[in-house]
């Protein structure tokens, strides 16, 4: 992720394979939480188990809907069709881990 940026990011985007969103990776934002919203198709965004045992959380996502991942929350996206995609976040500090495979 970019560090040498400062403030609130928005992005907006076409997404047409799991590439586009790296659904293989968990994502985190420790500065702040992150709207994520499906503008157009529908996704389903991931939330990591916060403790041992528990299952991942999964907020369908379709086109017109949005969801705020927690502070600091590993997530990920997967998409059902291709979409637009936008999500608001401060990167300050993000970061990626690649994700085991179950």
């Amino acid at each position: 992720m970019e560090s040498g940026r400062d403030g609130w990011q928005l992005m907006a985007f076409h997404a047409k394979t799991g590439a586009d969103v790296h659904a293989d990776h968990w994502e985190v934002h420790p500065e702040a939480e992150e709207v994520v919203a499906c503008l157009i198709g529908k996704i389903r965004l991931y939330l990591r188990p916060e403790q041992p045992g528990q299952e991942e959380e999964e907020i369908r996502l379709m086109a017109g809907t949005a969801a705020i991942v927690p502070r600091g929350r590993w997530h990920r996206i997967e998409l059902d069709i291709p979409s637009n995609i936008m999500a608001v976040t401060l990167p300050r500090g993000s970061r990626l881990e690649k994700r085991a495979q179950a």
